[in-house]
């Protein structure tokens, strides 16, 4: 028997997600050497098969559906895992009805964060839980973060998905804080690709750097771009007058250097035109590539979150940049399981400069506070992957 696992991954036109990816490899590796196979939910499942070496199959059909088509959708297809109806012919969602006949559970991964803002997430993952249990398979929720923004249908939905399910895996005080409210078993740690692929390498070890690894997400939350990008342009060059050569790396981006430039790539161009010092510009690659490279850097600037957790676990100093409340939530958590907290927002942009120079002076405390953590949430990991594997066994 396998574990029906969705996580957000499948890569299209060469774009890849590296933090959706990083996530789903770490519960395949991990749950793999508890002697679990998953079969995976993907948006591109030939590709995610041949990724991952596991089988794959379509999502369930809810993108690009309002409101309204979703919830009665959801009630279909729940009706269905039950055997109350048949899907029609060529219903997207039969291969997962499928699957499930040759899974002992669902493991709803992390990735495709559970937020109103991106409700084809919701439906998804509440409905395949909700099919699991029309089934009486045991369901577990693995590093995720909820909200905080959640409408009231979104967020009785993901409750009930919360409460119902063995465990809920959490990755940041605000996350556990609500869905403790909601009467769920949380587990919080650390974000599940913390130690993917063999775990950090020491920012001081034989592969280290002197580079400043740049990570940007194009979200400003409604900041005029320009702007933005001028002041952000303005901090990694007194990063790259200070620390070392700038080095950018988008997590949503081309996964080769043959392909144009979009996505994170995209805007990381238009920062390296605005900086008056010359940069170098690394493909986005695969999630172990990414991780490798975050760990042996000497600093971390990001916006995006998973830079920050592969950096942080291996001591190196990020300066974290956020949008808005989410991005600030998830920053500050993954930061915070190790002793760092240097989030600053983009509109307090003119003040980086001032952040950045202490954090770099603080170098050799935020090493040692990372190597004091380090063995302890190793264990909660195992821990938590144990009890995961035992429910879903």
């Amino acid at each position: 028997m396998s574990v029906l696992t969705i996580g957000d991954i499948g890569v299209l036109s060469g774009i890849i997600h590296i933090g959706d990816e990083a996530m789903f490899q770490a519960a395949r590796d991990e749950l793999a050497v508890r002697g679990l196979g998953l079969i995976g939910v993907s948006s591109a499942p030939e590709e995610s098969a041949a990724r991952y070496d596991v089988p794959c199959v379509p999502r369930l059909g809810f993108a690009g559906l309002e409101q309204d088509t979703a919830v009665r959708r959801s009630v279909l297809l729940t009706d269905a895992a039950a055997g109350r109806i048949r899907l029609d012919a060529g219903d997207p969602a039969q291969p997962v009805l499928d699957a499930l006949d040759e899974s002992s559970g669902v493991l709803i991964a992390g990735g495709g964060n559970l937020a109103s803002r991106w409700p084809v997430h919701i439906h998804e993952r509440t409905t395949l839980a909700a099919m699991a249990r029309a089934r009486g398979l045991p369901v577990v929720v693995s590093g995720q973060t909820f909200g905080p923004d959640l409408e009231a249908g979104d967020a009785e939905r993901v409750a009930d998905m919360a409460r119902s399910a063995v465990f809920t895996g959490v990755r940041e005080p605000a996350s556990a804080t609500l869905a403790r409210g909601w009467g769920a078993q949380v587990h919080a740690g650390v974000d599940d690709a913390s130690f993917l692929a063999q775990g950090p390498s020491s920012g001081d070890g034989p592969d280290a750097s002197e580079r400043v690894l740049v990570s940007l997400s194009g979200w400003f939350a409604g900041r005029p771009a320009d702007a933005t990008e001028r002041a952000i342009a303005a901090l990694l060059d007194r990063a790259a007058d200070t620390v070392g050569p700038v080095v950018f790396h988008a997590h949503f981006g081309p996964e080769s250097a043959d392909s144009e430039p979009s996505g994170d790539a995209a805007l990381h161009e238009r920062v390296r035109a605005r900086m008056r010092n010359a940069s170098e510009v690394v493909p986005s690659g695969d999630s172990v590539t990414a991780a490798r490279l975050a760990r042996t850097s000497r600093l971390l600037v990001t916006s995006r979150y998973h830079p920050a957790v592969f950096a942080a676990p291996a001591g190196v100093p990020v300066l974290a940049l956020a949008a808005d409340a989410y991005t600030r939530i998830k920053l500050t958590g993954a930061l915070g399981h190790w002793g760092q907290d240097a989030v600053v927002d983009l509109d307090a942009l003119p003040d980086a400069p001032e952040r950045l120079a202490e954090l770099t002076a603080s170098t050799a405390s935020v090493s040692l506070g990372a190597a004091a953590r380090r063995d302890d949430h190793r264990a909660d990991s195992a821990r938590w992957w144990d009890a995961v594997a035992d429910a879903l066994r």
